[in-house]
């Protein structure tokens, strides 16, 4: 097939049970793929006002124009309305999931209403099949997929995107599970399937992708500098060594790390030392995977051997790590051993939850139990304490089971949860999401708060704040440093590339690239231009959906807490949400200290 024949949208009513294609040049011509046709078609099937768990809410899976042509373009976009924030929900996952939706034919795929009975989608090409999933509904999502992957055969390319049980039970941050060691992880896409009683979604595919005859040579040219930027230089190297976990004890270090639910910004050197990347490789990491046509092995998978049963009866379970499971599990809950880290993310990871929100939860939740504004009586018994691996593994399934109102509240996230409790000071959430692990100064707090999906992804403030050490800077360079990152990435998040691949794909090398397939008439200029125009569309849907830069609430721990820069001052963290607010074109008082 033509790379042309996959500017086409498959749309799927669960509702109806009733599939229909369109191709829509107009969108992926203009927006690329990816996180720009994503906003767009979010834009249309989504009314304003829309309840993200009612059947209305539309799900959104895209690919970019790069997806199967080139080296660790790698990625799908997910996109719809977030049950936990509210407003925009976005996702992006590796695996085998780009590869499958772009070799079945689709740029993207758009998801409606909601089935009367659980069932999973089997698609086939151009045949979508409607399948009972009444037998696998309340199975954990590891088990989910070694099942559909037994009864779903065929050749080719597959990926199979499921939930869990904290998907089926709309866990606000539940997340789907992709390939057993991918997922879509923040903003509770898991949620929002399960409230459309989709267990599953599994893509098959056959096709290839034809390169235009009088390109193909220079698509040969591109394709091998591309491949040797990534596997030649330094420009991807750490991500394959240590992973991203390689960067824990350093961030320790310097006091760039939330410990215990940001008591201090530095783990004991003890603890840091067992929970280091380097500690994790040496000990327990039992080998590397890759996305799909990536080269790198940034999936880094350990091995737990456990006595199960006397007389030497082990187990050996495979459970991913890298940077924030290791941070939201070890670092926030206070644990001690690398190999406790393991046994909950395995445990948050079958249920189906994001681990980042779960392990900020739980570290508000221990907080606020020990200040005594929870009781035994709202834990069902748990007396939740820093380290008690026990104790947290039976909060998460109670989590999942909601056996009181109190796990029920958890369930909602800690915005919603602090609200009902009290202890709103040290709930570290930032516009409704859990917070990533980084507490390196004002670039990583702003990127929580203001960046399009709340994530440390979207302009990577964290790493701002650390080349900043030492330097003197404005507020209007370190905002308008975040908003052009983040406009950049949206390009990336367009075709769609790895963002641990952002210094492979540089402009000048993207244009090329985009050429040597067939798809013209791009320049460095528009590329930019395109990326401030997606990320405004980002944020007016936030807006649409009742955002406010003015209502932002900031837990007051961030500081009290200092930083690598020292202790942060409200009034200057809200000065720079008034100037971000400015620089996109959304004027906001600077609001009171509270």
């Amino acid at each position: 097939m033509k790379a042309e024949d996959t500017k086409r949208v498959l749309s799927i009513d669960l509702t109806k049970k009733d599939i229909h294609i369109v191709e829509r040049r107009d969108l992926f011509d203009e927006y690329l793929g990816g996180s720009g046709v994503a906003i767009k078609l979010l834009e249309e099937e989504c009314k304003p006002g829309t309840d993200p768990l009612h059947a209305s809410n539309p799900i959104i899976f895209a690919v970019g124009p790069l997806t199967a042509l080139y080296p660790s373009a790698s990625k799908t976009v997910a996109m719809f309305k977030s049950p936990l924030t509210g407003n925009l929900g976005e996702s992006h996952c590796g695996g085998r999931s780009a590869m499958a939706i772009k070799l079945a034919g689709y740029g993207a795929i758009v998801i409606k209403g909601s089935s009367d009975l659980p069932v999973y989608l089997a698609v086939q090409g151009d045949a979508v099949h409607f399948r009972d999933a009444s037998s696998i509904w309340g199975v954990e999502a590891h088990t989910a997929g070694r099942i559909l992957r037994e009864v779903e055969k065929g050749a080719g390319i597959r990926t199979i995107i499921r939930i869990g049980r904290a998907g089926e039970k709309l866990v606000r941050y539940a997340c789907a599970v992709c390939e057993t060691y991918r997922h879509f992880g923040r903003l509770g896409l898991g949620a929002v399937m399960g409230s459309k009683k989709l267990k599953a979604i599994v893509i098959s595919a056959d096709k290839s992708i034809e390169i235009p005859e009088a390109t193909r040579r220079e698509y040969k040219k591109v394709y091998d500098e591309l491949h040797d930027v990534v596997v030649k230089t330094d420009a991807m190297e750490k991500y394959h060594d240590l992973g991203t976990s390689g960067k824990i004890y350093d961030l320790n270090k310097i006091g760039g790390m939330a410990y215990k639910n940001l008591e201090s910004a530095s783990a004991p050197e003890e603890i840091a030392r067992e929970l280091s990347g380097e500690n994790f490789a040496e000990k327990l990491l039992s080998r590397r995977v890759s996305c799909s046509h990536c080269p790198i092995g940034c999936v880094h998978l350990a091995s737990l051997r456990e006595l199960y049963e006397p007389g030497y009866y082990f187990k050996t379970t495979t459970i991913p790590y890298d940077n924030e499971p290791i941070w939201a599990t070890g670092f926030m809950l206070g644990l001690r051993s690398a190999e406790d880290c393991l046994r909950l993310i395995d445990i948050i990871d079958k249920s189906g939850m994001d681990v980042m929100s779960t392990g900020v939860l739980l570290a508000w939740a221990t907080e606020a139990f020990e200040k005594g504004l929870l009781t035994t009586e709202q834990t069902n018994g748990l007396a939740l304490k820093w380290g008690d691996v026990q104790v947290y593994a039976e909060a998460i399934q109670k989590i999942v089971e909601m056996p009181t109102e109190f796990y029920q509240n958890l369930a909602k996230g800690v915005e919603h949860a602090s609200r009902v409790y009290g202890g709103q000071d040290y709930a570290l959430a930032f516009g409704g999401n859990e917070m990533p692990e980084y507490h390196t100064g004002l670039a990583c707090y702003l990127n929580n708060l203001t960046g399009a999906r709340h994530s440390h992804l979207d302009s990577a403030g964290y790493d701002l704040d650390q080349k900043l050490m030492g330097k003197e800077f404005s507020l209007e360079e370190v905002v308008s440093a975040l908003v052009q990152e983040e406009e950049w990435r949206q390009i990336l998040a367009s075709l769609v590339v790895c963002f641990f691949a952002r210094k492979v794909y540089t402009a000048d090398r993207i244009v090329k690239a985009l050429n040597a397939v067939g798809i013209e008439n791009w320049t460095a200029e528009r590329l930019e231009d395109l990326g401030r125009v997606i990320h405004r569309a980002k944020m007016d849907f936030k807006f649409r959906e009742g955002f406010s830069l003015a209502k932002l609430r900031i837990p007051k721990r961030i500081f009290e807490v200092p930083t690598p820069h020292g202790f942060l001052k409200e009034a200057e963290m809200r000065k720079a949400i008034a100037i971000y607010g400015r620089m996109i074109g959304r004027e906001v008082p600077v609001m009171e200290q509270r």
